[in-house]
């Protein structure tokens, strides 16, 4: 079965602070929302410490809250306006109060969303502090796929990268790249290194001997790689396969950067994951540093553990 199609996306959902790069996040969900026929909810979480400050310092904080509140349900409703008026369905506006990060994932669950999306930038202008604090937190919570939006969302996404290490995420990002972005060419890139080559250079092996590890390396990636793919039912004309040596983040944004690609798909752990609740490095990296959109897949294929669960 043609693995484009073995993970309907029946929902999606864009968290908005109605900054400029939750715009951008926006738009992308609508297009991909109808370019999958799927629904699509935009999400406005009121942070509750703004409420509490307000408590503690306004005699009438009650008139202002319910003020503040009514404003910001309307700047929603603005929000999904918008997206009719550029020819998109009416998304489904959902206001709630809470802390962001867990109120955004407990709406996911309870809308059985496929997908989350979400602003590179927010209103905080300082793009690393806000990854380390949003993007990041909220992977580290989400059962869901999260789609890190940077770029302008004007047609649906073309050239997909997905880097792939054979861990038990590894695979899954496939998946769901067939399922954000249907239409889309995927690269299938793996990066192979010699294990240990420092400490064997180091204890005098020569050069020669080196080669041939080198060979039997690229041998073992490029049958893992072929493997994978005929297990994905991909069609030949639906990917491209790309093999690299070397710092596999480094080869991840030269690959993306040179190919032209419009998105990354990768897995949100690699096959040195301590914990699940670690985000893993490779996939840190390239969600920090990468110019283009990021998807993070957070399914894994063993045993169905990470795959979200039924609405």
């Amino acid at each position: 079965m043609n693995a484009r199609h073995q993970l309907p996306l029946e929902s999606v959902l864009a968290a908005t602070d109605f900054s400029v790069a939750s715009a951008r996040a926006a738009l992308r969900a609508a297009l991909i929302a109808r370019e999958c026929g799927a629904s699509l909810h935009l999400l406005h979480v009121i942070n509750n410490s703004l409420f509490d400050g307000m408590r503690a310092w306004l005699d009438n904080s009650g008139q202002w809250q319910e003020r503040m509140t009514e404003q910001t349900r309307q700047s929603l409703l603005d929000e999904v306006q918008r997206l009719e008026a550029q020819g998109h369905a009416p998304a489904q506006p959902h206001l709630a109060t809470g802390q962001p990060v867990r109120t955004i994932c407990a709406q996911s669950r309870a809308l059985g969303a496929g997908l989350v999306v979400v602003g590179a930038r927010g209103a905080n202008p300082l793009h690393h502090l806000l990854i380390g604090t949003t993007a990041e937190r909220l992977l580290h919570q989400t059962e869901r796929p999260l789609l890190v939006v940077r770029t302008e969302a004007d047609a649906p996404y073309q050239r997909v990268l997905v880097p792939l290490d054979f861990s038990p995420w590894s695979e899954q990002a496939i998946v769901v790249a067939g399922a954000a972005a249907p239409g889309a060419h995927l690269i299938l890139m793996h990066s192979f290194s010699i294990p240990f080559e420092e400490k064997l250079r180091f204890a005098g092996v020569d050069d020669a001997t080196l080669e041939h590890y080198r060979e039997r390396a690229r041998i073992d990636a490029s049958d893992h790689l072929q493997a994978l793919v005929d297990r994905s039912g991909l069609l030949p004309d639906q990917f491209t396969l790309s093999l690299t040596e070397g710092d596999a983040p480094m080869h991840i944004l030269q690959e993306a950067n040179e190919r032209g690609c419009d998105l990354i798909a990768i897995g949100k752990h690699g096959r040195q994951a301590a914990e699940e609740l670690l985000l893993g490095s490779v996939t840190q990296h390239v969600l920090t540093e990468a110019v283009c959109d990021v998807l993070v897949s957070t399914l894994r294929d063993d045993n169905g553990i990470g795959l979200p669960s039924a609405a």
